[in-house]
């Protein structure tokens, strides 16, 4: 059953996360003060990252996933204590779907830190450091993207953030010649700055080796409806969840079909709970009609609230 509502929440994924980030929020709520602090107890040594770096180590894949995590339940918390509402559906995007089903009560934060540490570990050990490669290609429909990588091996579609925004993955050799097609049909091609071609199906070993943890840990069914990266619809039975949660490994991200299904179901306001404005901006990009905010810090947690409430 999919409550009646327009709005939906939304938690991010890798790459949005920076030093210092969530740090206001605890000094201002003890909701988040009580979820950074429980994240700190079960992964010691968390927040002086997450607040003092070094960067580059938050960006190492095991620190960054927990870290969005934590921070994007604990800014979940903090909008609900200053009496915001739960959303009809909720959507995270690659990581993110894991602080979803958090949000949703379908796993406990703890069991959900330590997972996604593990997650990162074996995805960062899936494929040594330099054989992978992402690239983000900008100002081609998919359709196009698509015909430039026919015939060529070792090269994924990962994520479909935008409608002119596709992000491609895997053998560091075969996504540089990807982008010389793409770049040869005039798109604009960006190498990300990721330690691992992430949503291929070169992280199958990633897969195999967190589907042991995973198998050991309790799943509920959410509160609220979650939607797959897989699938891009609302998901519900806790048992399914476990395998989308694992198959989305090697999956690619499904965004845009999650922000058009979501619209088609009514929701109007899009509000992203963590670090930064990515998937705010996306929604400006896929959806005309829709209305987007960030919920990060006390100043964006009151406009949310202004803005629920008008």
């Amino acid at each position: 059953m999919i409550a009646s509502s327009t709005t939906a929440f939304l938690f991010p994924g890798q790459g949005s996360h920076r030093v210092g980030r969530g740090r206001a929020l605890y000094e201002a709520s003890p909701a988040a003060k009580e979820v950074l602090d429980r994240a700190e107890a079960a992964l010691p040594g968390l927040l002086k990252l997450m607040w003092e770096g070094p960067e580059e180590a938050l960006t190492l894949t095991e620190n960054q996933q927990p870290a969005l995590l934590a921070a994007g339940y604990a800014a979940y918390r903090a909008f609900l204590e200053a009496g915001g509402k739960p959303p009809a559906l909720a959507a995270g995007h690659s990581l993110g779907e894991w602080t979803a089903h958090v949000a949703a009560g379908t796993l406990e934060l703890e069991d959900a830190l330590r997972l996604v540490r593990l997650r990162g570990r074996y995805m960062q050990e899936a494929v040594p450091v330099g054989e992978g490669a992402m690239a983000a290609v900008l100002k081609l429909p998919l359709e196009e993207i698509q015909k430039a990588l026919e015939g060529l091996e070792g090269v994924e579609i990962a994520n479909l953030n935008a409608p002119e925004q596709t992000v491609i993955s895997g053998r560091r050799q075969a996504v540089e010649e990807a982008a010389e097609r793409l770049k040869e049909r005039r798109a604009r091609v960006v190498f990300l700055p990721v330690s691992a071609p992430f949503h291929s199906s070169l992280m199958a070993p990633a897969r195999k080796r967190l589907a042991e943890d995973l198998a050991q840990v309790p799943l509920r069914r959410p509160r609220f409806p979650v939607y797959s990266n897989v699938t891009a619809r609302p998901e519900e039975d806790p048992e399914r969840i476990r395998a989308l949660l694992l198959e989305q490994i090697t999956a690619p991200v499904r965004w845009v079909e999650i922000l058009r299904d979501m619209e088609a179901r009514g929701v109007k306001r899009f509000l992203e709970f963590g670090s930064g404005e990515v998937l705010k901006g996306l929604v400006l990009r896929t959806l005309k009609e829709a209305e987007a905010l960030s919920v990060q810090d006390p100043d964006s947690l009151r406009k949310a609230l202004e803005v629920e409430r008008a």
